[in-house]
């Protein structure tokens, strides 16, 4: 049977909830808060719960609670205070510090067991929790560890920096059509089909969190079978035809081969996301070799990229409050950029052409 410890100064209350209690759990009594303290010192490792009274002589319950929250133990023991007081304030302050419960007197027999019970299992399954919390930080601290060392030894393989040096020169092949692409348009209609590129080579720890996700080994062959994304060009673009037609412009090209084609902006994400994917194969022309790489073209806006940077601030912090609000607004944000990146568009359109 579970321990439960009754501190109160009067005796008819102790022995009340002695008789209320007794058959389910083995309960130890104290007359004021000294007696409760040494108690707790001598055996708090086997106590269930503790119902405390909070004006007692020599020390009363808030000494007592104090006390408990220096040496730890309020965090090992659910509290429930036994008091006649109902003032809110000092209910506030009892649950602030850490109390669990209040039972009311005069004591009903019912309820008190019933919240006696209920703070106990309450109090278990959040420790159960916490527990498991720990566990699961301690295996992702592990796998962290893992993947880091993984990441070190492939970074230091000289097979691996030349497969990189490939992915790298794919970016910049990609670069050079668009720019030729950019040169063309704007010689043709006077304008520049897009205002910016960006582009970033996938980390060694990326590229063995990608594998391991889809089921496979690190390999530099898996690499270059599964992970489509290891090179990534971000084309900002000032209006969403724009978009299209400079993707159609660089996938018509002879010695471009689309693998494959996700179109968010056509059919968004439920998140509101929207750019166009493109995964294509392109030739690298290498000493003794010509040699296709995969490399991912990703086609946004201002405003969709803008929106992108900060989503994607939104799902790698962890410290935030309000997340469901955020995303909802982030969804509303997302909605609003469609309608302005066509208003816009249709704007641009009459000043081109006004007969229109």
């Amino acid at each position: 049977m579970q321990k439960i410890l009754v501190v109160d100064d009067a005796e008819t209350n102790r022995e009340l909830l002695r008789n209320m209690l007794e058959n389910d759990y083995l309960v130890d009594t104290a007359e004021d808060g000294e007696q409760a303290l040494q108690k707790l010192q001598e055996g708090h490792d086997g106590m269930a719960a503790l119902l405390l009274d909070l004006h007692m002589p020599k020390a009363d319950g808030i000494v007592v609670i104090v006390e408990m929250k220096e040496k730890g133990w309020i965090n090992e023991i659910p509290v429930l205070i036994i008091s006649s007081e109902h003032a809110i304030e000092t209910e506030n302050r009892c649950l602030e510090m850490g109390v669990s419960d209040f039972v009311h007197k005069p004591f009903e027999p019912s309820i008190v067991r019933n919240r006696v019970k209920n703070a106990i299992e309450l109090f278990n399954y959040k420790r159960h929790l916490e527990q498991k919390v720990e566990e699961q930080a301690e295996t992702l601290k592990r796998q962290s560890q893992i993947i880091q060392m993984q990441a070190e030894r492939l970074s230091k393989a000289k097979s691996f920096n030349r497969l990189m040096m490939e992915y790298r020169a794919v970016i910049m092949e990609v670069e050079t059509k668009l720019k030729v692409l950019n040169a063309l348009f704007s010689e043709e209609y006077k304008r520049n089909p897009f205002e910016s590129i960006k582009s970033r080579l996938k980390t060694p720890e990326s590229i063995y969190k990608k594998l391991e996700r889809k089921g496979y080994s690190l390999t530099l062959e898996n690499i270059q079978d599964y992970v489509a994304d290891v090179a990534g060009v971000r084309v900002i673009c000032s209006f969403p035809d724009d978009i299209y037609r400079l993707a159609e412009l660089l996938t018509r090209q002879d010695d471009i081969i689309l693998l494959k084609k996700k179109d968010y902006i056509e059919t968004p994400k439920p998140n509101g996301y929207r750019s166009l994917h493109l995964i294509l194969s392109v030739p690298i022309f290498l000493a003794d070799e010509k040699k296709y790489v995969k490399v991912e073209v990703q086609f946004r806006t201002i405003a969709m990229d803008f929106w992108a940077s900060l989503e994607h601030k939104l799902k790698y912090k962890k410290d935030i409050n309000d997340t469901d609000e955020i995303e909802r607004q982030l969804k509303a944000c997302a909605d609003s950029i469609e309608a302005l990146d066509y208003q816009m568009q249709e704007i641009r359109d009459r000043i081109d052409c006004p007969g229109k």
